[in-house]
């Protein structure tokens, strides 16, 4: 990789970084159609990897707004989830993953635009964490489903708890990736290169994420994730 290329990935993940740490979520929806185009080989331990710290800050700073009912309940689902996006990465060739990171980035950004309001149960947890663990195993992308469970909590809810939840799903994802033998020293790698990124945007999103409109930002974070999920589909 090209040293203006890594710099250009660098920008793009610092920008994320930012945005999650803003919003809490938008990460993934960003990184992961950049990379996919790049380097698909580096998904999704580069952005599982990437992710824990980054979560870790947001959830630290936030940690007395954490809903931990629902937390409990995501990461039993997401527990469950990761088997069903392990089986993805085995079932889908290296040459078509464009395809899967595109569609699902999509289909969630999509999903989140047009669902209605409504009070998420101990079921909607439950779901959103499955759907999460499939997705986010496979691909790297698994915030839209949690943001939808919690786009009407107030924002510092949502931070804390979707990041929360993010750490033990990550943290699952991981090792049942390397006990399959998925987790390459590549993708770790480029994962600890790019670590300065996500702290400068991380440590700058503290200074806004209590004046930002949130849902704006939410709002632009998904229409990028469909624009840039929609080229790399034609791209794969």
């Amino acid at each position: 990789m090209s040293v203006a290329l890594l710099a250009v990935i660098a920008l793009v993940v610092a920008v994320a970084a930012f945005v999650q740490g803003s919003t809490g979520v938008g990460f993934a929806l960003i990184v992961a159609p950049v990379v996919g185009l790049v380097e698909p080989a580096l998904l999704p331990v580069f952005l599982l990897a990437l992710m824990i710290p980054l979560n870790f800050y947001v959830a630290g700073r936030e940690r007395g707004k954490l809903d931990w009912r629902g937390a409990k309940w995501i990461t039993t689902g997401r527990f469950a989830g990761t088997f069903g996006g392990l089986w993805v990465l085995v079932a889908v060739p290296l040459a078509q993953l464009n395809l899967v990171v595109g569609a699902s980035t999509v289909l969630a950004a999509v999903v989140t635009l047009l669902a209605p309001s409504f009070t998420p149960g101990r079921g909607a947890f439950l779901a959103a964490g499955a759907i999460t663990g499939v997705t986010e195993t496979a691909t790297g992308v698994g915030g839209p489903p949690l943001a939808l469970v919690y786009q009407h909590h107030p924002a510092a809810v949502l931070r804390s708890t979707v990041a929360v939840c993010f750490i033990a799903g990550e943290v699952i994802s991981l090792v049942v990736l390397l006990a399959t033998g998925k987790i390459t020293l590549h993708a770790l790698g480029m994962a600890a290169v790019l670590l300065p990124a996500v702290a400068v945007g991380a440590l700058l999103s503290r200074f806004v994420h209590h004046r930002l409109d949130d849902r704006v930002m939410r709002l632009l974070v998904q229409l990028f994730a469909i624009v840039s999920g929609t080229v790399l589909l034609i791209a794969g």
